[in-house]
């Protein structure tokens, strides 16, 4: 990554969770109740009977709980990343809505190694910002990228890669993410406000 694009995104980064962070309680409750008739709309469409990946909210992220709560309740199985390795790509561990968690790596809560793995159809990521291309900006890791970007399809079965929906505030949305060629374009974002679609946006 040049410089250029690391101060762009640094910069475009901290604007939108400065808008995040300034989410009141209320406003952060009807965000995570109204994002699950569209999260289960997507479950539907992509999960295929297999696993729904979320994740653990924290630092502000857009609570997962009620989404989690609804997936379970219409019976998908459900999974939480893992780090395993700096450098390597995340695995997914069964979980449900209840079920302990652990401090991984980088303050990350995760199922226990005893959780076992899943290869979920469906991964809903967290972003710090995104565009409507369906590029990203996440929290500097590359964990993601790592994960569903080329050269990491032998991680799954078959050779298939989950469909990946961005998961965050409207107040997130950025005008342009600056990509670059090993950046993952999400097939979808899902907001409080609306399912944007990003395969045909330029």
């Amino acid at each position: 990554m040049s410089l250029f694009h690391a101060i762009e995104k640094q910069s475009l980064r901290r604007a939108a969770l400065a808008r995040r962070a300034a989410l009141d309680p209320a406003e952060r409750a009807r965000a995570a109740e109204a994002v699950v008739f569209g999260g289960l709309a997507l479950a539907a469409r992509y999960g295929g009977g297999g696993a729904v990946a979320l994740f653990a909210s924290m630092n502000g992220e857009i609570d997962t709980g009620p989404l989690a709560a609804a997936l379970t309740a219409a019976g998908y199985e459900l999974a939480l990343p893992a780090i395993v390795e700096p450098a390597a790509p995340l695995v997914f561990r069964r979980w449900s809505p209840g079920e302990d968690l652990i401090c991984g790596a980088k303050g990350v809560l995760e199922p226990p190694a005893d959780a076992g793995r899943v290869a979920p159809t469906l991964v809903f990521v967290p972003m710090t910002a995104f565009d409507r291309r369906g590029f990203r900006i996440g929290y500097g890791g590359g964990y993601y990228d790592r994960t569903l970007g080329a050269g990491s399809g032998e991680a799954w079965p078959g050779g298939v890669r989950p469909a990946a929906v961005g998961l965050a505030f409207a107040a997130q949305e950025v005008f342009r993410v600056p990509d670059l060629p090993h950046d993952v374009r999400l097939g979808d974002i899902l907001t409080e406000r609306e399912t944007i679609s990003c395969r045909s946006s330029a």
